[in-house]
């Protein structure tokens, strides 16, 4: 401390550097939005750890049976709190079926994805669900497939190939599991953009997490064997239940501060985030091939975002 300062005083300065801290971001959403991104980046890497955690003693139907019954609870907790429970209906239950069965397929297969090959081999693969979204969306939304489209999804398709590399050895299950969980989530992404035209936020992720829930009751009890979790994944269970809901929370606030195309790129960022981790965690080398096909499918994302930018 200074001399001639006293504790008022320092507290007055602390104070006045928060406020001007919390003045900047509101003047430049970019940073804001951000740091959003931060906790999503974060959040996504957590689950695959997680979900790394609790493969030896649960399956996929079985976590994804307690994810949604942890999602439960903290949806009717915040929307309890934020007065928001009377939003939820059973209008357009066709739609809700539609995004909650093509998403929990597609976790489904990127939980089993992160236990059997490298992370950032997931994380690449998954990077295609943006240009799926772009195939699936005319024959779902009425959207046009323009020629800036089309090209994107033809250079996310040379970026799979050179990842997955089907011609130097037969397609693992690891591989094909990663690749189909991106169509999954792009299918969930277009029911999503369907619904939110007339269906609150409550609504949506109230109905995703009880129906994956009752999927999973269906999935996991089909052999009348469910194990249960243990204390060593009971905290992973947790981890991955609100993470889920957090990323997906700080990745919808960051896109109502900025442009998908400042927000989507940041993403991307987490595939050497997760090379990074699979590399010091679980020993698995950087291969200049899985890079290349992911750049090849992150510029092509960012084409095509560019040209919806212009566009709109």
């Amino acid at each position: 401390m200074r001399p001639g300062l006293g504790q008022n005083d320092v507290t007055a300065i602390a104070i006045h550097a928060v406020g001007l801290t919390n003045a900047r971001m509101v003047r430049n959403p970019i940073l804001t939005a951000a740091l959003w991104m931060i906790g999503a980046i974060g959040s996504f890497s957590a689950m695959a750890v997680a979900g790394r955690a609790v493969s030896f003693e649960l399956d996929t139907f079985e976590l994804m049976l307690y994810r949604s019954l942890i999602g439960i609870t903290i949806v009717l907790v915040a929307a309890r709190l934020s007065g928001t429970l009377g939003q939820v209906n059973r209008r357009h239950m066709g739609w809700h079926f539609a995004r909650n069965l093509s998403h929990f397929t597609g976790q489904n297969l990127w939980f089993f994805a992160v236990t059997v090959i490298p992370l950032a081999q997931v994380f690449a693969l998954e990077f295609t669900s943006p240009l799926w979204v772009t195939v699936l969306a005319p024959f779902f939304l009425s959207e046009r497939l323009t020629r800036t489209r089309a090209f994107a999804a033809v250079m996310g398709f040379i970026g799979i190939l050179i990842v997955a590399r089907p011609g130097l050895d037969s397609l693992s299950p690891g591989v094909l599991a990663a690749a189909l969980s991106a169509i999954g989530f792009a299918g969930s992404a277009v029911f999503t953009r369907r619904l939110t035209r007339t269906e609150s936020i409550t609504c949506i992720l109230f109905w995703l997490t009880v129906m994956q829930a009752v999927f999973g009751v269906i999935c996991a009890g089909y052999d009348g064997d469910v194990t249960l979790p243990s204390a060593a994944t009971a905290p992973w269970l947790l981890l991955i239940g609100c993470a889920g809901l957090v990323a997906h929370f700080c990745l919808t606030k960051a896109l109502s501060l900025a442009p998908a195309t400042v927000v989507i790129p940041i993403d991307f960022t987490r595939l050497p985030l997760i090379a990074l981790i699979g590399m010091v965690f679980y020993d698995e080398g950087l291969d200049w091939l899985v890079f290349l096909g992911a750049a090849i499918i992150i510029g092509a994302n960012i084409v095509n975002l560019r040209a919806e930018a212009r566009r709109g």
